[in-house]
């Protein structure tokens, strides 16, 4: 079975080739050292005098050599033994030697075949540094497992880092286009009366004021979304009952809603979260503007609070206007995102309704859910989590 190097642990795969080399080294030298050996004793043998050399096949023969041979033979062995041990000596340097060599080229060619991954990111990282967001390494058959998952996480952060400045970008355009149209007004308005073209008139300063109160609004959302960018949204928590706050807001709201001819249903039922209740209040006032402005062929907003299972609460907000889009569910609440294709300002508002509500459902641990109500309209939620300080409080808090 072939065994995949990347699919090894770092460690494990060091320890294998530490284990692989030093197998591969003594086995250079032992059998090396045999070689030699099988020579050694014909070189021997040719050094002796021909009685020692007698005397020396006769004992390994199991014969008594001639007294002649074997005191030749015994003279000899001091100056032979100490030939033997400095060809042995020099044997094992020489092949020990050759093992050293052969083990580095070995654990030369494998470090590069693990290291070569390395080599890609470092370039990737090089140029991700110089601003190609676009660089990935891609999937590698080499290198260790540590250094696959090093890999699969950069190539996810360089994506990630390429989304961030695309929706940079785009934010930065759509926030240039929705300040162009209320800046043109109250320049060209602000220029004529200056020059006298326009008169001073009442009306014509609420007109501008009307500008002026949508780019402050349209500043607050954007410090909104800046906050929750740096996790600094919501820095007081407490028990918050969404009912009681749902309450408060839709009494707050009776006024515009007339406005929109939109009569208004609740369902409120005491759920307890830990959370910041001006910004869970924002939220909600968010998701019944929207519905004003969105909405208001419907004649009708419901607005519901309750628990889901023992580990979720939330606030729903129900109208019966056109709907939301068929992909709206997978959809990524960018800046100044609409229902409506055409991005109209017709309606009002900054057109970062839903993106605040978002930022403050992810500040708070929770999410924004999307649905078609039955029956037609749409169907908003914030779903909440209920942590262990609500749920020990009770409902009625």
């Amino acid at each position: 079975m072939k065994i995949r190097l990347s699919r090894m642990p770092l460690s494990v795969l060091t320890a294998m080739l530490q284990a692989v080399l030093l197998v591969v080294s003594v086995c250079i030298v032992y059998f090396g050292v045999m070689w030699m050996e099988a020579d050694l004793e014909d070189r021997m043998l040719k050094m002796m005098s021909r009685g020692a050399a007698q005397a020396y096949t006769d004992i390994n023969a199991g014969r008594m050599p001639t007294e002649e041979n074997l005191r030749a033979f015994v003279t000899s062995v001091p100056a032979i033994e100490e030939w033997g041990n400095n060809e042995i000596d020099l044997s094992i340097i020489t092949f020990g030697a050759i093992a050293a060599a052969t083990c580095s080229l070995i654990g030369y060619w494998l470090a590069r075949k693990i290291s070569r991954p390395l080599e890609l990111l470092a370039q990737a990282t090089e140029d991700l540094r110089a601003g190609d967001f676009a660089v990935r390494v891609g999937s590698v058959r080499k290198g260790a497992k540590e250094v696959a998952t090093l890999i699969k996480t950069f190539d996810e952060l360089a994506a990630e880092l390429e989304s961030m400045e695309s929706r940079l970008r785009f934010n930065t355009m759509a926030v240039a286009h929705e300040l162009r149209t209320p800046l043109t007004i109250l320049q060209g308005n602000l220029q004529g009366m200056a020059d006298g073209v326009f008169p001073l008139e009442q009306e014509r300063v609420r007109q501008l004021l009307v500008q002026v109160e949508g780019l402050s609004a349209l500043v607050e959302d954007l410090r909104t979304l800046s906050l929750a960018a740096g996790q600094k949204l919501v820095t007081q928590r407490g028990a918050v009952d969404l009912a009681a706050e749902a309450t408060q807001v839709l009494g707050a709201s009776r006024t515009i809603l007339a406005s929109a001819g939109l009569s208004l249903e609740v369902a409120l039922v005491p759920a307890v979260v830990t959370g910041d209740s001006q910004r869970l209040r924002q939220a909600l006032l968010a998701l019944v503007e929207n519905a004003c402005r969105y909405a208001a062929s419907g004649g009708v907003l419901r607005c519901e609070t309750g628990g889901r299972g023992a580990d979720e609460a939330f606030i729903r907000v129900l109208d019966r206007g056109p709907g939301l889009p068929d992909d709206v569910s997978t959809h990524s609440i960018d800046l100044f995102w609409r229902g409506d294709a055409s991005r109209s300002r017709a309606t009002g508002g900054t057109g970062l309704g839903l993106s605040v509500v978002q930022a403050i459902a992810k500040a708070h641990g929770g999410r924004l859910e999307f649905g078609a109500r039955p029956g037609g309209g749409a169907m908003i939620t914030i779903m909440l989590p209920r942590d262990s300080l609500a749920g020990a409080l009770p409902a009625s808090a």
